[in-house]
């Protein structure tokens, strides 16, 4: 091999070159509007089957690798010319077509929110996701597209992407990091007006970083794909964008500050002005840093005046329900990355490393980016409605004093992109029973009713014909993975007669973190046996996924699996498979009977892979966590115990572990295989069929994304204007408005209540309740006065708090002022209330600032008898 040191090489580039008739290709290949449309796919596929396989499902690889014989037999091939004609067709029809926002928000016709993401997913061949946050953000924009939302998504290009897994000859898992061919995969360098490679520069200690960006094409969605390997930069700094969650510490500040900061400065290049910025995990969060930077490089305001105005428009979404899982670095790590930034933002070291602590005094504090992002965001979501109320927690002392319900941090529940996920065979059976709206209108979720009309026996078929599909690619797969792993001849043979075609088969497929417990299905051996080894009643399981290289405790629970197949002789029903991507989950979601899901409550923010099965008429058996927590309706699937918590985690495995052993042998396991006259499930079909019309029109990305819209996207736009107008004076009001109310806080209290609590009050009569406050030197229009008021649990906090707002009745000198107000239960028990005093600014985005809480901390009056409630969570 020549080396470019023995040798100057000089590079250039080949592109596929096709006969005139065919050119269409090369646009629809470069566009990844084909990743979910099948007709495009078999398209592809029909040039070459074995170089699709070949390529990874690479259709620009595929066109720059075929034989030029091959293309002239397609220039005479009148069949293949007419479909590709359909599809340039549709593809131009998409791009020109006006979508659901601009109709239904002409008022927001400015409108541009920019979507950062560590990772996306979006087809197999374009290798820069991980898991469920980046298929997640890649279903985003293909919902984005289909809906017409004005955005732009930024992430990052890895050279070698998230690892490609296999194991050895134990079970123990391996890695290796093939490197992406940039221009044999669906992305394009992005050019500045000299027609040369956009480059943005960032700072790192002692030296600039040279990032060029790169566009990858998503129906109308562009995204942005950050790039350090140029050969500007030194050999250590091009590496930062090579592995996605791989390095150090060091290397993930680095790659959050291409992210963050030079993705923000890649848009400010491309003339691309967000009026929203989307910050999809804490990875991007830096983002908020440049954006305040900006804002005071242009108008020459404060830093708080600048935070107040660029707030505003940001939207942060959290994924992690567990500290260990947010990004934090030391304050050494931060002093040396920032130094000489922080005055470029009006701040000293102090009172930036203050941003990323949740106790802003504890210097020792680790800086964490999600605290970052909390303080930069006005608006804040989960991704599920039990994540939501678990992030309110997990992030409650950054909101001291405010009752845990009204933590300024909503939700929105995660959804998956349907078309990219539904079976072909499903999506030609739709086409026959449903409304055409379903392809034609992504804002209509009524379409799904029609799926009751399919017959039974046409939907059993195309579900039998996905799980033997599932089977033959099992066993193709297996053999492959066998040879690979120096198996004998014997092993590789009997996987020609792995698994069978007609039997339940259960699918178990995610990240092997530990709180996925992939082992609690394995925790009782015999019994497993049993189940799987009934030959009138047969099970088999089909598990993959991959554990973090660092995790060796996920990788230890894919060797167990491994030898549990092989030493329980159960290697006919239960294989594991390797290198679980995009093309795996594929068959897997499509062609298994049951979706197992079985973490521990509170610790999976989401989860889609079960929506997907669902979408696909597989019946989920999951713990009651992430977005199943949230399916109230019956005979949808199977609930594993009913959302119960333990101290006691080896007690909880055994508990639920029995829970999922009942529910295989006395509901599962018999409904699959109870027939009718016909031979077919009918319980099981009905089951399937409810699955899909209930959960269908709720957990998709369409939906998602319709209520991230109108929940956040559209509100931020409005509030962003109107804070960034007029030379932001609105932002500067706010600002200093908060300023004041710092400054003086300390004089406010409460210094009486008076509410005759000692007799019973009547259901819906009125308490009435008087209030004097110290209000200092703050006059009552810059306050609201509140009562907090609801039922008491056992150990007196107020559940589920209403708000009343008090009225100011009289000033008495010095400060002090009285308010009234009045409360009306609704129902019989014993209730509480409490009064408090929070900012009253009309043009807060919340009240709740932190450290702007004032509660009423004195008995109530020598009138009542009833203690003083507390708020849950305050």
């Amino acid at each position: 091999m020549l080396s470019p040191n023995q040798a100057r090489i000089r590079s250039f580039k080949v592109v596929p070159s096709l006969p005139e008739p065919l050119e269409p290709l090369l646009e629809v290949a470069r566009n990844l509007w084909w990743s979910w449309h099948p007709d495009a796919i078999d398209l592809f596929r029909r040039i070459s089957p074995e170089l699709w396989e070949e390529s990874g499902h690479n259709p620009v690889k595929v066109l720059g690798s075929c034989p030029q014989a091959r293309l002239e037999e397609l220039v005479h091939d009148e069949s293949f010319l007419s479909s590709m004609r359909r599809i340039y067709e549709n593809l131009q029809t998409h791009l020109n077509e006006t979508g659901w926002f601009h109709k239904a928000n002409p008022e927001a016709e400015d409108a541009c929110i920019a979507y950062f993401c560590a990772e996306f997913g979006l087809a197999e061949c374009l290798q820069v996701y991980s898991g469920g946050l980046g298929i997640l953000a890649g279903d985003h924009l293909k919902s984005a597209s289909e809906l017409g939302i004005p955005l732009v998504g930024v992430g990052l290009l890895y050279r070698n992407g998230y690892f490609q897994q296999y194991l050895n000859a134990d079970g123990w898992q391996q890695e290796f990091y093939p490197e992406l061919d940039f221009t044999n995969i669906p992305i394009r360098p992005l050019h500045d007006e000299s027609d040369n490679q956009l480059v943005v520069d960032v700072d790192l200690p002692g030296r600039k970083l040279h990032i060029g960006v790169w566009e990858a094409k998503v129906g109308r969605v562009r995204l942005f794909l950050l790039d350090t390997n140029l050969p500007e930069n030194n050999p250590e700094d091009r590496g930062i964008t090579s592995q996605l969650y791989g390095g150090d510490m060091e290397m993930r500040i680095k790659q959050e500050i291409v992210l963050g900061i030079g993705g923000m400065r890649a848009l400010k290049a491309k003339g691309v002005e967000p009026t929203v910025l989307h910050l999809n995990e804490g990875h991007a969060a830096f983002l908020a840093l440049e954006h305040i930077r900006n804002l005071i490089a242009e108008h020459g305001i404060s830093f708080e005046e600048a935070r107040t105005a660029a707030a505003a428009s940001h939207v942060f979404t959290t994924h992690t329900p567990v500290p260990a899982g947010i990004d934090r670095f030391p304050p050494e790590m931060i002093e040396r990355y920032f130094k000489g930034y922080h005055e470029s933002l009006g701040l000293d070291m102090e009172g930036l490393l203050a941003l990323g602590r949740e106790n802003v005094f504890n210097r020792n504090e680790f800086f964490s980016m999600a605290v970052l992002a909390l303080r930069a965001s006005d608006g804040c979501n989960g991704v599920s409605k039990l994540h939501g109320s678990v992030s309110r927690d997990m992030w409650g002392a950054i909101w001291p004093g405010v009752p845990t319900e009204e933590i300024p941090i909503g939700h929105v529940t995660n959804g998956i992109h349907a078309r990219s996920w539904l079976s072909p065979d499903l999506i030609w059976l739709y086409d026959r029973y449903l409304s055409s709206r379903w392809r034609t209108d992504a804002s209509d979720q009524t379409v799904w009713e029609g799926i009751e009309h399919i017959p039974d026996e046409e939907l059993w078929r195309i579900h039998e014909r996905r799980r033997q599909t599932l089977v033959r690619w099992i066993r193709d797969t297996q053999k492959t993975q066998l040879k690979r792993r120096g198996s004998s001849s014997a092993e590789i043979n009997a996987a020609n007669e792995l698994f069978d075609p007609n039997a339940l088969t259960f699918g178990f497929a995610r990240r092997f973190a530990t709180y996925k417990r992939a082992n609690l299905l394995f925790r009782d051996p015999e019994r497993l046996v049993k189940i799987l080894a009934n030959s009138q009643r047969p099970v088999q399981i089909v598990i993959a996924g991959k554990a973090h290289p660092a995790d060796t405790q996920g990788k230890e629970l894919i060797r167990q699996i491994v030898h549990f197949a092989r030493d329980a002789g159960a290697s006919d029903r239960i294989v594991f498979m390797e290198n679980y991507n995009i093309a795996v989950a594929r068959y897997l979601v499509q062609g298994v009977d049951v979706w197992l899901n079985n973490p521990r409550r509170g610790m999976e923010a989401s989860g889609t892979s079960g929506m997907k099965a669902a979408l696909n008429g597989v019946l989920n058996c999951s713990i009651m966590d992430g977005w199943w927590d949230e399916v109230a309706e019956s005979d949808v699937g199977w609930a594993i115990g009913r959302g119960e918590t333990y101290a006691n985690y080896d007690y909880q495995d055994q508990v639920e572990s029995q829970a999922l052993y009942d529910l295989l042998e006395k509901h599962i396991v018999p409904m699959f295989y109870e027939r009718n006259d016909q031979d077919l499930p009918s319980e099981w079909i009905r089951w399937m069929k409810k699955c899909m019309r209930t959960l269908s029109p709720v957990f998709n990305t369409n939906r998602m994304v319709q209520e991230y819209t109108q929940k956040f996207y559209l509100p931020a736009h409005h509030r962003g204007k109107e804070l960034g107008g007029s030379e932001l004076s609105v932002a500067r009001d706010v600002s200093d408005y908060v300023h004041v109310l710092r400054q003086g806080w300390d004089q406010v209290r409460i210094e009486e209540v008076d509410a005759n609590t000692t007799k019973p009050l009547g259901v819906r009569k009125g308490l009435q309740i008087k209030a004097t406050l110290h209000l200092g030197d703050f006059s009552p229009d810059l306050v609201s006065t509140q009562i907090y008021y609801g039922v008491l649990d056992t150990q007196g906090r107020i559940l589920d708090g209403q708000i009343i707002e008090m009225k100011h009745a009289e000033s008495v000198g010095h400060g002090r002022h009285v308010y009234t107000g009045e409360i009306v239960s609704s129902n019989s028990g014993k209730h509480g209330f409490a009064v408090r005093v929070i900012p009253g600014h009309e043009k807060l985005a919340t009240p709740f600032i932190p450290g702007l809480i004032a509660w009423d901390t004195e008995p109530v009056s020598t009138k009542s008898t009833t203690p003083q409630a507390v708020p849950a969570g305050a």
